[in-house]
């Protein structure tokens, strides 16, 4: 689907246009990926349109080298962190649009998106790339999809044609004429639940005060005890990447939503630097969120002009289950409770 990619193939100023946009692009060498990734991110940076590179740990480091400087005008994350759950990926990537839409002049942002291929979950992928085409198509984003040749498995370009739109071959944006158009029932993604009805708990460094609110929040709701514990751990670790950051007042609302309990953090400042998260994080000095990480189903980081928001979920008690019954969540070690 990409051979050999050419700037002009994915970033020509007529190509940009309006609505969602997910390309598909097989690669088979470190020059091939790049020719199409930087062209991609430099031109998004020129328009002044925020882009999210993630892909795999040597595929970051190539671009951190290639690029330079404008390396840190990118927000990067790991394909192994950030895409290992592919049923929350489509809500993660409108959020991120709508958080940085309104920084763009053309209101479109640019997503380079690596589908997560070793031990990771290829019917999951698969299912979240067609669904992408329903639960983002209201949204400005422009998606591209990269797939290692060198590592993908069988089915894998098949299947990319299938759940693509467009792909690229030879430099050139051709549409698939084995696109399948997905239905839109029960595509759509859900909006999150509005905060405008809660009663925040407002932090003002006081992390033992928070780590009590949240429990007593979460324990009515989560599967056990030690589960209620866990988050709040989570939830402590969270606050403690504020302080570090200099944030030390913030609103914190814990919630049902879908399923599961959601602790969000919320504080009016940025943190300095771009928000990455992830593996890498845990070899870094300070307090990273490493350990929030693999406690909760997902955490999602972000921080720009609006301030910087954390936003942590786990699995809600079963409808019917007592206080204390089930397992408990997914700690440092184990796998997703349920």
């Amino acid at each position: 689907m990409c051979t050999n990619t050419p700037a002009a193939a994915l970033t020509p100023d007529r190509a940009v246009q309006p609505g969602f946009r997910h390309q598909g692009c097989l690669y088979r060498s470190d020059a091939e990926f790049l020719a199409m990734a930087v062209p991609f991110a430099e031109e998004g940076l020129r328009r002044g349109e925020p882009v999210l590179v993630t892909t795999t740990a040597a595929n970051l480091g190539l671009l951190h080298a290639v690029m330079g400087g404008a390396a840190d005008r990118i927000a990067f994350a790991e394909s192994d962190y950030f895409g290992r759950r592919p049923a929350q990926l489509a809500e993660a990537l409108r959020r991120y649009w709508g958080r940085h839409r309104s920084t763009a002049p053309t209101g479109t942002v640019r997503v380079l998106a690596e589908p997560v291929r070793a031990g990771g979950d290829a019917a999951a992928w698969q299912l979240a790339e067609a669904e992408f085409n329903v639960a983002l198509s209201g949204t400005r984003i422009w998606l591209v999809c990269p797939y290692d040749t060198r590592t993908a498995g069988p089915g894998v370009v098949e299947e990319a044609r299938r759940t693509h739109p467009e792909y690229v071959v030879d430099g050139e944006v051709r549409a698939s004429a084995q696109f399948r158009v997905p239905e839109a029932a029960g595509g759509a993604a859900t909006a999150a639940p509005s905060r405008a009805a809660e009663d925040p708990f407002r932090f003002e460094g006081d992390l033992v005060a928070v780590r009590r609110h949240v429990l007593e929040r979460a324990s009515a709701l989560l599967r056990s005890e030690d589960t209620a514990t866990l988050f709040g751990v989570a939830v402590g670790e969270a606050v403690a990447y504020l302080l570090e950051h200099g944030i030390d007042r913030a609103a914190v609302w814990v919630r049902p939503a879908a399923g599961r309990v959601v602790c969000t953090l919320h504080s009016d400042r940025p943190v300095d630097g771009p928000a990455f998260y992830g593996p890498r994080a845990a070899t870094r000095p300070g307090t990273t969120l490493w350990m929030t990480d693999q406690i909760c189903e997902w955490l999602d980081v972000s921080s720009d002009t609006a301030g910087c928001t954390i936003e942590l979920a786990m699995r809600e008690r079963p409808a019917g289950a007592e206080p204390g019954q089930g397992r408990p969540g997914r700690g440092p070690a184990g796998p997703p409770a349920g």
